[in-house]
Formats: structure tokens, sequence, C-alpha cells
């Protein structure tokens, strides 16, 4: 496996997809689709195959590309147009020029409806393709039962019926049809059906669920059982029935879509190529900002250097915004429907790349991922400097009882445990957080400048406007307000809050910077939990063991730093004891734990 393969199979995402293997000549070799990319890549290349193909295949793999996608079922369609595209070497299944079913209404007067595996460019609509045949089915039976449409192929020219070429067919004598051919039926109040059907067709089949299942209840009434359950069969169908899909639309055809993501160091422009209503072909391509380049420059620049490395003719592109790339391209700001979710599922894959590309080099060049991360908490913050060295404080206590409070240090966005520190709380009476932090800070800050140790570029403080205006009084009391930068972090909707400041700032959810002061936030809690723990433990022991007889609190304080707790005290043999606090209160506390 080459260093390349092992790295990117580390950073591949637990989402549904198409993957695609290369071999060292830049050939597609291989195709397949995955509920999860990142389980099934890794198979090969973790499972010891029995069939001598597979063996072969993965020996020849050089690095790999993959397309993220909704769900997959869309995984499955663009899977099947990609082996079709390609004719990957080692795919067996799918090659072939069969494709998956589709539902026509025919353009005609009388217009039928039918499945069929053929697109012509008649005029006629498509919907679909649909993966399952049983769904086809279960859609046309669905149609047919609710309206009675021609299944001839007559041409029901108005001067052919008028000449009374036609005659009704068993299907009029069945109560199939209504007699179109015969002039039995209007021409608006048949497409008036059709219209309907098209409306199912889209997925907007509300009504006819419910019929079916007014028609499952009363063939139960009935007690016609069997009956009910295959109506109730097609109402689970139809219920987990997907009708769009965003791999293939007939109506789009020979368009390139392109978008951007970006930081402050990169953009990630990813071009998706659709050829007659299929995407044939992704790839996100990384720029290196020189002069703090925009999104429309950088999209600009890729979208020329792109269409010219695969080679694409294609009249009209998608795009997020309005771009400039010459007079004879139509451009294109897909604001609803399959263009936007074409367009949706582009910068979906290019965030996908970005987040893939943070961890790889998070794993290669851990500089260079802490120099970003610092550069984008810097920005997101308002800061007027990187902050290499965070330090935040948290409060724990019971209703008063054991207060302690906690400090954490992060260097370059990672956490330095061996700076961590605890607090007992020692001048504050009762539950008083305000007050407590207030003692901490200004303790940890003392401490700091009496030892000349460097101080951080930014404090955060668990809690909100209350506990930061506490800290703030500390700052002042040792100078050194508006020398750290100190934040509040709300733990409701996780609202950051300044000093001097009425209004909070949010940070988007999916964040890094967010990430990092939640992570900070939480080991902050954990730490000074744990020790809160600690102590209340401790506490509940001295207090235990005093009712012993002759055993004091130097003795209880030497069992502790042996045994470390109750639990191992109570069960420690007599010998161990002994080797502690002597024989003679060793036989005491041995008894008083082993009395029964």
């Amino acid at each position: 496996m080459t260093p390349e393969l092992e790295l990117q199979l580390k950073t591949l995402p637990n989402l549904p997809g198409v993957y695609q293997y290369f071999d060292k000549n830049d050939t597609i070799i291989y195709v397949g689709k995955a509920k999860s990319l990142k389980k099934r890549v890794s198979s090969y290349f973790t499972k010891t195959h029995d069939s001598g193909k597979t063996r072969v295949l993965v020996s020849k793999i050089a690095y790999l590309k993959h397309i993220v996608v909704e769900t997959e079922t869309d995984a499955l369609l663009l899977e099947n147009n990609l082996i079709k595209k390609f004719q990957p070497r080692y795919n067996v299944l799918l090659k072939d020029d069969k494709t998956y079913p589709w539902i026509c209404i025919k353009k005609e007067r009388f217009p039928r409806v039918f499945s069929t595996r053929r697109l012509i460019k008649d005029g006629s609509e498509y919907f679909g393709p649909y993966t399952s045949t049983k769904t086809v089915s279960t859609l046309l039976d669905l149609i047919k039962g609710l309206y009675q449409l021609r299944t001839c192929k007559y041409d029901l020219a108005i001067d052919k019926i008028n000449s009374g070429k036609y005659k009704v067919c068993l299907e009029y004598h069945l109560g199939n049809c209504k007699g179109a051919c015969e002039s039995l039926e209007t021409e608006q109040n048949y497409q008036e059906n059709i219209n309907a059907i098209r409306e199912i067709l889209k997925g907007n089949f509300k009504s006819s669920l419910g019929n079916f299942k007014n028609q499952m209840k009363l063939l139960a009434e009935q007690m016609e059982f069997e009956a009910a359950q295959r109506i109730k069969e097609k109402i689970s169908i139809l219920e987990n029935y997907q009708s769009k899909s965003t791999i293939i639309n007939s109506k789009i055809s020979n368009v390139d879509v392109f978008s951007i993501v970006s930081d402050d160091s990169f953009g990630y422009v990813n071009f998706l190529q659709i050829s007659y209503g299929s995407i044939i072909r992704s790839h996100t391509l990384e720029i290196k900002k020189k002069l703090e380049e925009t999104d429309l420059e950088l999209l600009e620049l890729a979208i020329i250097e792109l269409r010219e490395r695969f080679n694409s003719n294609s009249r009209e592109i998608y795009v997020p915004f309005k771009v400039a790339v010459g007079e004879n391209i139509k451009v294109s700001l897909p604001q609803l429907g399959d263009k936007k979710r074409i367009l949706d599922l582009s910068i979906r894959n290019a965030k996908y790349f970005r987040l893939e590309r943070f961890k790889q080099v998070k794993i290669t060049d851990p500089d260079r991922h802490a120099n970003r991360v610092m550069a984008q908490m810097k920005t997101d913050l308002r800061l007027t400097e990187e902050p290499r060295h965070i330090e935040c404080f948290d409060n724990s206590n019971i209703q008063g009882t054991n207060p302690v409070a906690a400090c954490v240090v992060f260097k370059n966005g990672k956490p330095s445990k061996k700076e961590y520190r605890n607090f007992n709380i020692k001048t504050v009476v009762g539950p008083d957080d305000f007050a407590s932090m207030e003692e901490v800070v200004f303790r940890r800050y003392k401490r700091l400048l009496e030892e000349k140790k460097p101080l951080p570029q930014l404090i955060i403080i668990d809690g909100g406007k209350g506990q930061l205006s506490s800290a703030l009084k500390s700052l002042d009391v040792l100078n050194l307000r508006g020398k750290i930068a100190i934040i509040g972090i709300a733990k409701r909707l996780e609202e950051l809050f300044y000093p001097d400041d009425p209004i909070p700032l949010y940070l988007d959810k999916k964040s890094e910077t967010l990430k990092i002061i939640q992570q900070l936030r939480n080991e902050a809690h954990r730490f000074g939990i744990e020790h809160h723990r600690n102590r209340r433990s401790k506490g509940a022991l001295i207090s235990e063991m005093e009712s012993i007889s002759g055993i004091g609190e130097k003795t209880i304080v030497d069992l502790i730093k042996v045994f470390k707790s109750n639990k191992r005290i109570s069960k420690a043999k007599l010998d161990e004891l002994e080797a502690v606090v002597g024989l003679a209160r060793a036989q005491k506390i041995y008894k008083y734990f082993h009395k029964n």
C-alpha cells in the first residue's frame, strides 16, 4: 500500500458514496458503492480475500477518489453511471447497456403511462430511475387502480377517431379504459388524470395513500385479510419510496457544476460533469491562496483550468454566484429544485474534501495544521494575536460542599495536561460561583506573575456574564485588564461573551474554533469534577475512620496516600495495613472493617 493511499484511508468519511480505484497509469480499474465509504474501502486492505481477482485488484490500486452522496440509493445509481461511462477492468456487473427502469408519460394525444429502460428524446416525460422494479410495478398498479388509462398503441388523432377507424377493446369492457378511441372520453378529462399521475410520480401521493389505507381497512372489516395484506405491502413500499434522485435527471443534460469552499490559506473547488442527465465525473481542486484572492477570483480561475483539463465543451454551467467565464457559456445560479440539489451535492463534496485535507495535514504536517487553526481562531474571536496559549476555568461544588475549581491549559490547540491546576476554594463560604471564580483567577495569575511565567493569550471562563465579570475584577486588581483577552461561554446556546459588550458572539456550530472552545470547557469540567469527587471521597473516608477509637487524622492521611480510596483500605489485608501504620492501629482498622 502506498503512503498516499494509506493516508486517504485514514480520512475517508463514514457516509454513503461511490469510490473509484486508479492504477499507477491513472486508469480507473474499479468502481464501487458504499453505505459507509470508510468501512467499505478499508475492508479491501484489512481482510484476507479468497478471490484471486480481488487480490490482484488490491495489488494494483495506486490511489482512490470518492464522491459523497445523500443516500445509498443515490450511490447505487451513480455507480451504475460511472461503470457504464468508464468500463473499469475489474467490474463485471453493470457493464452492459442495461439501465435502471424509468416511468414514461408518452408525448401523444392520449398519453400512455408505462415503464421503460430506454430514454428517447421525443418530448416524452421520464420519471426515475428506480433501483427497484417492485417500486415501478407498485406505482403503475397504483395508477392503474386510480385512473382508467389506455394501453393500446393506436394513433388517436382526431380525424382517425371521427372516421370510426377504431373500436373499443376488452380493456374497455373490463372497466380499465373509458374508450377514448371512440370519443367516449374527452381529451380534457383524460389530461386531468395525467396531471394527477404526474404529481404522484413526483412524490406527491398523499391522497392516493389515503385511498389505499381506506381500502385496507375496508378489506380487513370484510375479513379479506390476504387482500388487505397486499394493499398494506403497497402502502409500505410507497411510504418508503423516494421518487427523486440528485444523481440522474433526464431534464438536465450536458452541464458543468462548480462550487467552492475556502479558508484563509486554500480554496477547494468541486467540479461535477453531467452528461445526458448523469454525473460522469467528480473532481476537487485545491488552490493555495497567494495574495488573499477572493472566492470569485479562485472559482473563475478553477473553471477555466478544469474545463480545459477534462476537455469539457458544455455550453452551460451551474455555480453558486455570478462569474465571468466568456460570452459563449451560459451561467446559471440555481435556487430551487433539481438544479439546486445538484449544486448542493457539489458543495457537499467540496466541504468533505476540505475536511479530509485537514485530517491528512494534521497527520503529515501537524505544525501547518496548528498554524491554520490558530489563525482561524484569531479571526473568529476577533483577537489581536493568535491564542497559542489558552486557559479555561470552571467551578464545581454540590450545595456549597467541598467547593473546588479547575484550570486547564491548551498549547497550539492541544491539551497540555502537565500544566492543569486544581484549586480548593479558601475564602468563599457557601455556593457562590462568582466569588469562587474571582478567587481562583486572582490566585492563578498572581502566582504566574510572581514566578515570572508566561501569561496566556486567551482566558475562557465557563459561565455567562456574571462569572466573566468576576474574573475581570481579579484582572483589574492584578493590572492585567487589556493585556490578556478574556471571554465567557454560556452552555445553553454556546454564546460567547466579551467584556463591556452586551451582544454575545455566536460561532458556526461546525467551526473548528467553537469545537476547541467546547473541548476546553468540557476538559475543565471533567478535571474539576474529578477533583471534587476525590475531595468528597476523602472527606467521607476521614469522617468514617475518625469514629474508630485510637485512629487520628495523621493515620488516616497516611492510609489515603498508600491505598487511595476507602474501598481499598476496607479490603486490605492485616499485614498490608501493618506496613503503613503499625500492628496495633492496623488491628483496630482491620477489625472495624471485618467485624461481621
